[in-house]
């Protein structure tokens, strides 16, 4: 049984390697609509592998009972294969997951083969569930079956809570309708954090929205039928009516480490979309009416310490700052769509607070453990957004003439970070003990570490002049209602103006 036993503990580790940076960390199964029936299957497994690591730790299977296990461990073999066709179907392994899901098949049948004898013997014997101890390693076992039966429990609610999600979704489109001469809007970025939710919006407002994204499928799964999904520009022909565009695509800026390739690939990520963007524009028959880029409000670069000057759009950039010349670099190309006549709005964003993905969901949970800290002196300003608000200006700027050029996507309040933190921290009814120092964070992350230990004052002077109305205009208000939502929500944009 020692083999056995090895093998099944190759499972439990590379299984919560997979869990964690595939499902959880990378694809973020349990926020995605189109996961709801990958995850019950995982559910399902789940379930079986709590069975089997326990049920192995404490007891000989004998005569009916062993029949009774290979049953389960059949079943887990059928659920497996389905959850290769669901994955098939829904989105685009990476790689890596491909290969640590092959020498996990590998390792299952090499787990079924060692039990197979051990399985016979004990179906020649009278039937009975005979308690039996393998010390430490029984004990071993049973963590792994307590702990995946905890995920599995997990997934199981996710993925009821996907379903009820699933059918409050707008009524889809028909595909007949997806190519009709009615006005699209494009997006780049949909099945990101802000994106989703601004396609979900956009749908629910009856808007006919054409989507880009490098995994077709992926992005089919998650809004069906109501979209066009489209993986390269050149599949849109040109006499599609695009009347808007809204760029939101990019690599994530916080994250991996600053090195000269990791900064080729942020720059990129955003610049070369850009201006395939611009190329369309300029052979599409009818040229879009507005384009609405996303950029940061690093682009006003890292204010020091406790410098708390306003920043309204007229701020200049700081050159040989990375992130000012990143967003800078993404609005100068974004504005040569000016020369097509399109009006372009280049909205910079700050924090942008919501359930799902971006800062919110960790920081949450560090504040629930008591484990929300001020970073450095905590003296520089957080400028910060609801995604409500975030996707309301959004759409406000695609219906407002009068707003054009930079535009701060930032809430009026904007605190210090240690005010920030004891915000968020008292929404759970916490307080902050703790304090990083600044100067190990900028060892560790280099110029990256700015991103926290400096920000900058942006003020929404654009978006207020224009008349937009923000739903949640104050720190207290955003946390509070993020506080009471147990579950990610479509974001409510009716009370924006």
């Amino acid at each position: 049984m020692s083999t056995v036993f090895m093998l099944l503990s190759v499972q439990a580790v590379l299984g919560a390697l997979d869990n964690l940076w595939h499902h959880e960390l990378q694809a973020k199964l349990p926020l995605r609509v189109s996961a709801r029936r990958e995850l019950g299957l995982h559910a399902a497994r789940e379930g079986i592998y709590s069975v089997v690591f326990i049920g192995l730790a404490w007891f000989e299977w004998r005569g009916v009972f062993a029949a009774v296990l290979a049953a389960l461990l059949l079943s887990e073999l059928m659920i497996t294969l389905a959850d290769f066709l669901e994955e098939d179907r829904t989105r685009r392994l990476p790689p890596f997951e491909r290969v640590l899901h092959t020498v996990l098949a590998i390792s299952y049948g090499l787990f079924l083969g060692f039990l197979a004898p051990v399985l016979h013997a004990w179906s020649q014997q009278a039937s009975a569930m005979q308690g039996i101890t393998h010390g430490w390693v029984s004990w071993l076992c049973t963590l792994y079956g307590v702990g995946v039966l905890a995920w599995g429990v997990r997934n199981a609610l996710a993925a009821v809570q996907l379903h009820r999600r699933a059918g409050d979704v707008a009524v889809a489109d028909s595909p007949m309708r997806l190519h009709s001469t009615k006005p699209a809007t494009l997006v780049t970025g949909a099945t990101g954090f802000v994106g989703g939710a601004l396609v979900n919006a956009l749908l629910r407002g009856g808007q006919r929205v054409i989507v880009l994204s490098r995994d077709g499928r992926q992005a089919s799964a998650m809004f069906g039928p109501k979209v066009w999904v489209v993986e390269s520009l050149d599949a849109i022909p040109s006499e599609t009516r695009i009347d808007a565009v809204v760029h939101l695509a990019g690599a994530r800026v916080l994250g991996l480490p600053w090195t000269a390739s990791r900064r080729r690939v942020l720059l990129g990520s955003r610049v070369d979309l850009t201006a395939a963007l611009v190329d369309l524009m300029r052979r599409l028959q009818q040229r879009p009416r507005v384009m609405v880029s996303a950029s940061a409000v690093g682009f006003y670069g890292a204010s020091p310490g406790d410098s708390f000057e306003r920043l309204d759009e007229t701020a200049r950039a700081r050159p040989g700052e990375f992130q000012s010349d990143l967003c800078a670099a993404i609005e100068h190309e974004a504005r040569r769509a000016e020369g097509l006549g399109v009006r372009v709005v280049r909205m910079r964003l700050g924090i942008v607070l919501g359930h799902g993905d971006g800062a919110y969901p960790m920081l949450a949970l560090s504040s629930r453990l008591g484990l929300g800290a001020v970073l450095g002196r905590g003296l520089q300003p957080a400028p910060w957004i609801h995604l409500d608000d975030a996707v309301a200006l959004i759409r406000f700027a695609l219906a407002s003439p009068r707003l054009q050029g930079p535009v701060n996507a930032v809430a009026p309040d904007t605190p210090t970070q240690a005010l920030f933190a004891r915000a968020m921290a008292a929404s759970f009814g916490r307080r902050v003990w703790l304090r990083m120092p600044a100067a190990p964070m900028r060892m560790l992350l280099g110029e990256m570490a700015t991103l926290l230990l400096d920000g900058q004052n942006a003020v929404p002077a654009a978006a207020v002049e224009a008349g937009y109305r923000f739903i949640h205009p104050t720190l207290k208000s955003a946390f509070e209602d993020l506080a009471q939502r147990s579950a990610p929500q479509a974001p409510s944009t009716s009370r924006a103006a």
